[in-house]
Order: structure tokens, then sequence, then C-alpha cells
């Protein structure tokens, strides 16, 4: 499993700070856009896995139907994560979330901020908003979860992550505002989403909250599926070092159905207290080679997280080891060992991305073609790395480099992952 939760009541004394009149709730807006984050000079900064959050159950009532098109918003690409643009509130605020298919919680950094790491852009000041409305301690959504409440009767929240990072703050409702494939904006009201005024691990200035994007019903998709017919949305993500005028998709609803020539589908495996994305990776071909998952135990199901949020794939370590060396078997380089900034990665010199060899990714039922674009990485200037790496805590995870260039289906109603080879720098 690649996700470790830690979903706790906390934040009092912080909401003893905060709202300290009432808001009125009425309907505001969001805009949407997907933007790739600006990361760090390596691309595998954040290889220690950016772990996301599951929540618990989440009660939120009866909703009508209100649109039939789903939102369909851009992704543009720069080194790692994924970010995706909200504008929030009334007068708006640009906010850029990391788009997470590890995590549920939406949530953003919020002024007054007494523990935040430092964003480059202003924060959200929700006492600003004319439209903001906190969610109050006696409602039903605050009362099934058994958030804490403060003086003020606010519902606090605290969601941390396996990385040790953590969000403090209240949970809130707001109206978001999306584009559509026939470009007609699609409002979706009472969306839940929290409000972070203590904000604390491996962020940077860029990142002003995450968008969460799990199977948990507090996630984004969750929360506005029943508007769409089904709870699904599919993503396109452009490689890495793609230019960031070039972007890629991701939509909802009917518009997010993967299917034509070349799809292949997966099922999703549940597991107890888990809403991240399960699947079963059987092994991975190099060339005609097929190394298996397990050499002697028995396949797990679900034994491996789609995770949007981790630029890595996670594998374990000894699985890894004889990957590594079919690698070296089936390449005619000759791998870098004299670059102590590259530590035990496998990399290789060259002046462009290698031509071979090309990986194939066996889950159950759906074998996805990897090309050297999605499991080669440029850490700097003509080196070429394995964006790949072993794990022994028993936590794995297909990252985002791989899943590039792939038009990729998350079905929550089918329990499905369907997957379909796309060039998403032309979508």
């Amino acid at each position: 499993m690649a996700n470790i939760i830690c979903f706790h009541l906390f934040l009092f004394v912080l909401c003893m700070f905060l709202f300290q009149t009432p808001i009125e709730a009425y309907n505001t807006g969001f805009s949407f856009k997907l933007i790739h984050k600006n990361s760090p000079n390596s691309p595998f900064y954040k290889l220690d896995k950016y772990h996301r959050n599951k929540p618990r159950s989440f009660y939120q009532g009866p909703r009508k139907s209100l649109v039939q098109k789903g939102p369909h918003t851009r992704v543009t690409s720069n080194n790692g994560d994924y970010l995706m643009k909200v504008t929030l509130g009334s007068p708006p605020v640009d906010i850029y979330g990391l788009v997470d298919t590890g995590s549920d919680l939406v949530w953003a950094q919020c002024a007054p901020c007494r523990g935040c790491y430092q964003q480059k852009s202003p924060m959200f000041e929700p006492l600003r908003s004319k439209t903001y409305s906190p969610i109050p301690c006696d409602s039903e959504q605050c009362s099934f979860f058994g958030y804490s409440c403060s003086p003020q009767k606010i519902c606090a929240y605290s969601y941390s992550y396996a990385d040790s990072s953590v969000t403090n703050g209240v949970l809130a409702r707001e109206t978001i505002t999306f584009g559509s494939t026939d470009d007609n904006p699609v409002v979706v009201g009472d969306i839940i989403f929290g409000c972070g005024h203590s904000n604390s691990g491996t962020f940077n200035e860029n990142d002003m909250g995450i968008i969460g994007m799990g199977g948990g019903p507090l996630s984004l998709v969750s929360q506005i599926g029943t508007l769409y017919g089904s709870k699904r949305f599919s993503q396109c993500l452009v490689p890495f070092h793609t230019d960031t005028h070039t972007s890629g998709s991701i939509s909802f609803g009917e518009d997010s159905d993967v299917s034509g020539e070349g799809v292949v589908t997966t099922p999703l495996v549940s597991e107890e207290g888990q809403t991240s994305y399960l699947v079963t990776l059987e092994g991975i071909s190099v060339g005609d080679t097929f190394i298996t998952f397990n050499s002697s135990e028995t396949l797990s199901k679900g034994n491996i997280m789609i995770d949007s949020g981790t630029p890595a794939t996670y594998i374990p370590q000894e699985f890894y080891g004889r990957l590594v060396e079919e690698l070296k078997v089936q390449s005619n380089l000759i791998p870098i060992d004299d670059d102590p900034d590259l530590g035990t990665q496998l990399c290789y010199r060259h002046e462009t991305n290698l031509e071979g060899p090309i990986l194939t990714a066996h889950f159950e039922g759906a074998d996805v073609q990897l090309m050297p674009i999605q499991t080669f990485i440029p850490p700097k200037d003509g080196v070429f790395c394995f964006a790949m790496a072993g794990t022994t805590d028993g936590e794995y995870i297909f990252g985002n480099f791989a899943q590039s260039n792939i038009l990729i289906g998350f079905d929550l109603d089918r329990k499905t992952v369907s997957f379909k080879p796309t060039d998403c720098t032309n979508q």
C-alpha cells in the first residue's frame, strides 16, 4: 500500500483565532486549469514518495444533478508533480493545487496562516470572500467524522501524509466553475474543501494546496461524480520536460470515457480502509523478457497504487534488482558509476533519450507499453536515469513519469482503470 493515512481530530486552539464572526453561505466561483509545477533541478525530487491520504467515510447527503457535460481542464508540464489552477472565492483568487490521485482532501493554504510554508502567490483570504461558508460543528458532515470543534462552532480538521506533510484548518463550502469540451462553463455548488491555516511538509513555493482525486468521498471526483451520472475521470499527462506551452488534459463524467482501439482495462482492487487506486501488477517485460513481480511468493492482488502525486515508480527491491540487471543486458550503453550525484540509480550518458529497450507493464488483464520517454528521465544535461526505484517498505507506486502519454480512465463505479496509448501533447 502506498498510502498510510492519519486522519485525526485537531486544531481547537487554531480555530479560536479564526473566523470570529460567522460567514454567510451562498454560491462562489472556481475556474479550473491544470498546470505542471516547477520542481527542483533533479527529476527525482520527491523520489522519497510524496504519499497521500485517505479520509474516513463521508456523508454528503442527496444532491440533484444539475449538469450533463463534465468538466474538462488543461494540464501542462514542468518537471515533477502537476498543479491544478483553481480560481476561488469572491473576489477571485488563483490557487495552484497539486493534483493527487493518492489522496482525497481538497485544500488550499488560507490566511491568516500562523504556521504555513512559504508560497510565491498570495494566499486565499476567506474573510475577504463574501461567498465563503465554513461548516458549523453541528452539521451532519462534521459530526459524522467526529471532527474537533472550536468555540466559534467551526468544524476543524487535521490531515496528514506518510511523508510527514500535514494540513490543519477548517472545513468549508464553495462553488466550483469548470470549463468543458463544449466551451460552456460547468458550475458545481457545495463542494467541501479544507481551508488550511497551519501547513507544513515537503512543499515548495509553487504549491498552494492539494487537489485530492482519490476514491474517497471527500475527493473532488467523488463529490462531483453524481452530477454527471457516474464517478469517473480521465487524465492525459504530458511527459517530463515537455515545453510548458504544451498541455495535456483531465476530464470528468461522460467526457472522460476511454474507448477505441488500443484500450486495455484492469480491475481496481478494494481493500478495507483504502481509497487509493490499487491494481495488480504481475510483472514487467524488458523487450521480450518477462520479469515477474514476485520471484518466490504468491502474487498479491492490489499490490501497486496508481498515484499522480508521486513522480517515480516504486517496486519491491528484489524485483527492481532483477529488472535493472535485464535492462543492463539489453542496453548497448555503459552505466554511469563515477558520478556521486546520481547515487545508485541506473543512469546512462546520452545526448537524447534512449532508443530502447521498451518496457511493458503487465497489469491484470492489461499490458501497458512504456517507451523510454516514460521510463528514463534526465536529471541533468546529457544524462538519463531509470525512473523506477526499489523499496523494502511494502508500499508500491506506479508514478506519474510512467503515466505520461497514456490516456488513463478511472471509473469508481465500475471499479476499473483503463489505459490507451496517446500523444498527450496533442490533446
